[in-house]
C-alpha cells in the first residue's frame, strides 16, 4: 500500500518521501537511528483529501491549522478542527478524509525508530487527536522539516531533520500535558509560578501553597506532580537554584549574599542544596562558568 495519497498536490502544496537509500543510512548511524523522518508534507485547502490504510508500518501524525475533517480510527468518527492533531502507531487501520465546505489545511508525517514507540508513549494520548491550538513553534518546525525536500539527499541535512523531528514530538507531549482537562479543581499554573517567583527570595510552605489553590495538602501535590514530575517543594527548591545559578554568572556576589539573596540563612546548607542540584559546589560552578 502507498504510503501516501494521490491527491493532486497543488502549487503551494508539499510531498515529500525520503527515499530508501536514506532511509536505511539513517537507520544505521547512531546519531539518526532514534528517529526517522519517512515522509512529510502540507495540504492547503485540501479539497477532495482522503485516505483509507488497513496497516502501515510508519508512525503517522496530521497537524489542521485551519478548516476541518473527520477522523474514523477503533470503530469511532473524530471530528477534526483546526488545532487539532492526529497520532497513530503502526498498523493501525483508519481513513480520513478533508471536511467537503470547509476543507483542512494540514501539515503531515510518516516517522519511525527505535525511540518512535518511546515519544508515541510519552505525549499520552487518550484519544488519536488532540486539541493543542494553531502554535507557531510547531508550523515552524514542521517547515523546517519540509525543507528536507531541498537537501540533494545530503546525509548531514536528515541527521538535523530527525533531531528537528524530536524536538517537534516533545514540544507536542509538553503541549498536551498543559491543554489537558482537569479533572476536578484545575490548578492555576501561572499564578501558582508568580507565586513562587515572588517568594524565591523567602520562603514558602506546603500548606501555603495548597491554601493558595485551595485544595487539601494531598490533592494538591498530586495534581502538581502530575503536571512537572516533581513535588510542589521541590520545583521551588528548583526555581530557588536556578535564580541562584544567574546571580553567580550575572554578579559578583559571593556565595554567602547569593545563598540570603534566595532564601537561606546558612550558607553552607545552601552550597549542600546547590551541589545536590546541580552536581558541583557553587564556587566550583562560577570557576567553571567563567
Amino acid at each position: 500500500m502507498a504510503i501516501t495519497s494521490d491527491w493532486p498536490l497543488p502549487p503551494l502544496g508539499i510531498r515529500f518521501l525520503t527515499p530508501q537509500f536514506v532511509q536505511t543510512q539513517l537507520a544505521g548511524h547512531p546519531l539518526s537511528e532514534g528517529l526517522l523522518p519517512i515522509a512529510m508534507g502540507y495540504y492547503p485547502a485540501a479539497f477532495g483529501h482522503r485516505m483509507h490504510r488497513q496497516q502501515e508500518n510508519s508512525y503517522l501524525l496530521i497537524y489542521c491549522i485551519d478548516g476541518k475533517g473527520t477522523l474514523m480510527c477503533d470503530d469511532k468518527r473524530y471530528r477534526i478542527r483546526s488545532g487539532d492533531i492526529i497520532l497513530l502507531p503502526p498498523n493501525h487501520p483508519h481513513a480520513y478524509k478533508a471536511d467537503t465546505k470547509d476543507p483542512w489545511t494540514i501539515y503531515w508525517l510518516h516517522f519511525n525508530g527505535r525511540l518512535a514507540d518511546h515519544f508515541y508513549q510519552h505525549i499520552q494520548l487518550s484519544t488519536p487527536s488532540f486539541n493543542i491550538g494553531v502554535q507557531p513553534r510547531v508550523v515552524r518546525i514542521f517547515d523546517g522539516l519540509s525543507e528536507l525536500r531541498r537537501s540533494g539527499y545530503q546525509f548531514a541535512e536528515f541527521i538535523q531533520g530527525g533531531h528537528q523531528l524530536q524536538a517537534l514530538l516533545s514540544y507536542i507531549a509538553l503541549l498536551v500535558r498543559q491543554q489537558r482537562p482537569q479533572s476536578g479543581k484545575a490548578l492555576n499554573w501561572e499564578r501558582l509560578r508568580a507565586t513562587m517567583q515572588e517568594h524565591v527570595h523567602g520562603q514558602l510552605n506546603l500548606d501555603e501553597l495548597a491554601a493558595s489553590a485551595k485544595l487539601s495538602k494531598y490533592h494538591f501535590t498530586k495534581k502538581f506532580k502530575a503536571h512537572t514530575g516533581q513535588s510542589p517543594i521541590q520545583y521551588f527548591i528548583n526555581m530557588k537554584i536556578q535564580r541562584a545559578c544567574y546571580l553567580l554568572d550575572s554578579t559578583s556576589q559571593s556565595v554567602k549574599q547569593v545563598a540570603a539573596a534566595v532564601g537561606y540563612d546558612d550558607a553552607y546548607y545552601f552550597s549542600r542544596l546547590f551541589k545536590k542540584t546541580i552536581g558541583v559546589a557553587p564556587n566550583d560552578y562560577r570557576k567553571h562558568r567563567r
